[in-house]
């Protein structure tokens, strides 16, 4: 079963729209989602969770549609941090475990407490004195700490500083140690994603661009630097993206579609993701 399975689905506001978008996460994988400010990742994440309502396709969330009666009993499964941790400015910790545990049939207290103190959080200070990192933390805190089988995580890692970062990256691959546990997460840090997810899903001005294994991505695809006088001696189908210089040119092509006579460089994700931009502008 698939975790999360979108099939065709379009949602059109009056300045933007998320066009015909289609991706599945199997079970016990972890996907980054990708792209720049404004490319409908927020609001992906917004229609899994029936926040916003879609105006065509299909959403499977943990085997259920997330419109039907069941999803409000499939949300006692989900972990979700948002891009902002939204909690009342006057409770601290404590407040949230005693008011979390009245939330989640499946709240432990205990297991919250150690994230706490993990996270080196005070457990009586004041979410209005929190940092923005803090607040993160307790968010995801929070999100960790009732069983979930699946996290949806919008920028979860944004303000925090690397090594807590690293933890936490941490904290969710030992997530999906967990057959049936899953992951999305949605990251301008393209480099916390290279280094967890199974899948990575390019959102770029509300198209889906791929939604594919990222070992087979960093495998398929390289960088080729070539004199601009050589260009048309690489098969325009082979071509992902290009940037042209005066004198030479870098592209971004498939491997299996290049001789071996060309030098080719890896390419990472986010140079994969910036070639595909260009390209598309």
């Amino acid at each position: 079963m698939n975790a999360i399975e979108m099939k065709h689905v379009s949602k059109a506001y009056r300045s933007f729209s998320l066009n015909d978008v289609s991706l599945s996460l199997p079970t016990g994988c972890i996907m980054g989602l990708i792209g720049e400010n404004g490319a409908g990742k927020s609001t992906t994440i917004s229609l899994l969770m029936n926040t916003v309502k879609r105006d065509s396709g299909e959403i499977l969330i943990l085997g259920k549609d997330n419109q039907s009666a069941d999803f409000h009993q499939v949300k006692e499964d989900i972990g979700i941090v948002l891009d902002e941790a939204y909690f009342p400015e006057v409770l601290h910790a404590k407040n949230v475990n005693q008011i979390m545990k009245r939330t989640y049939r499946n709240w432990q207290e205990d297991i919250f407490f150690n994230y706490i103190r993990q996270f080196q959080l005070s457990e009586r200070k004041p979410f209005k004195e929190y940092s923005r990192g803090m607040k993160m933390k307790l968010a995801i805190a929070t999100a960790l700490s009732h069983q979930p089988k699946l996290l949806i995580l919008d920028e979860a890692t944004s303000g925090l500083d690397p090594i807590i970062r690293d933890e936490i990256i941490e904290i969710f691959n030992d997530f999906t140690r967990e057959e049936d546990h899953s992951v999305l997460i949605s990251s301008h840090i393209i480099s916390d994603l290279e280094k967890i997810s199974d899948y990575i899903a390019y959102l770029h001005q509300g198209k889906l661009l791929f939604c594919e294994e990222k070992d087979r991505l960093l495998e398929e695809y390289g960088i080729l630097q070539v004199s601009n006088t050589d260009i048309s001696a690489i098969p325009q189908e082979a071509i992902l993206g290009r940037k042209d210089g005066k004198y030479s040119s870098s592209l971004c092509v498939r491997r299996s579609q290049i001789s071996q006579a060309f030098d080719l460089e890896p390419a990472g994700i986010e140079e994969i993701m910036l070639f595909l931009a260009k390209q598309e502008v």
